[in-house]
This record gives structure tokens, C-alpha cells and sequence, in this order.
């Protein structure tokens, strides 16, 4: 099979980071699997996200904006799983995005919500498609 094997990011401060992350990859299903001084990797089976301190701290503090990763989106479950993950996220360190436009700032078709961090990392958690929910498919 071919898809996504993991994504690796690099933070300024893995404390800081394991805090907002954490939370929101165990929230989605994730599993911790690793843990070291400077990272940690949580599993979803089929991938894995890692979080690691960046061994180049002296560079700029992470910009979405700038060219490079934009954001990583995540499926979240049902539309009530999305609304849910997005309710408790504003405690665990993420700031909400578009919320003027949500659940549909990615489209009328599209039910998303968009969170960021204090450490400027954006997420997307998607949920799914009403098509894919339903057993005629």
C-alpha cells in the first residue's frame, strides 16, 4: 500500500510542544509509542507523527506563511467528534481559526475546523464525509 508513512517535525521546545500536540494527537486516536529527551512519536497504525527539538534553534520561529508546510490536516471522525475535538481545543493550547466560516470555511462541502498553536503549527481536523459515513457509501 501506498500513502503517508510519517511526518517528522522539528519544534524550538518539545516541553511546550508535547503540551498542545500531545493532547491533540491522543484527542484524534493517536497512540504515544516513543518518548526521548528531545521528541516523542505517536502512532495511528498505518503512520506516525514525531515531534522532535530542532538541532537549528537559532533560525526564525516557524511561519505557515512562508514557503514550506502550510498545515496538516487530520480526519476527526463525525461531524459531533470534529465539534467536539474543536470545543476543548482552545484548553490545551490551540487557538481557533476561521471561525467566522465555520464548519465550512474550506467550502460548503467541507466540514473542517482550523486550529493553531502557540508555536504557530496549524492543524485542520476533517470530518468525514456523510457519503463515507453512510453504509450505501
Amino acid at each position: 500500500m501506498k500513502g503517508l508513512h510519517h511526518v517528522e517535525i522539528w519544534v524550538p521546545d518539545i516541553d511546550e510542544a508535547v503540551s498542545s500536540w500531545g493532547w491533540l494527537l491522543t484527542r484524534l486516536g493517536l497512540e504515544l509509542t516513543s518518548e526521548w529527551s528531545d521528541g516523542r512519536t505517536w502512532d495511528s497504525g498505518s503512520a506516525y507523527v514525531t515531534l522532535t527539538t530542532s538541532p537549528n534553534l537559532t533560525s526564525a520561529a516557524h511561519d505557515r506563511r512562508r514557503a514550506g508546510l502550510n498545515h496538516l490536516a487530520f480526519w476527526g471522525g463525525t461531524r459531533e467528534e470534529v465539534d467536539a475535538v474543536l470545543a476543548d481545543a482552545e484548553a490545551h493550547g490551540w487557538h481557533p481559526l476561521y471561525q467566522e466560516r465555520y464548519p465550512h470555511a474550506g467550502g460548503p462541502d467541507h466540514y473542517a475546523g482550523w486550529v493553531e498553536n502557540a508555536q504557530g503549527f496549524k492543524v485542520e481536523i476533517v470530518a468525514e464525509s456523510h457519503a463515507e459515513a453512510s453504509p450505501e457509501g
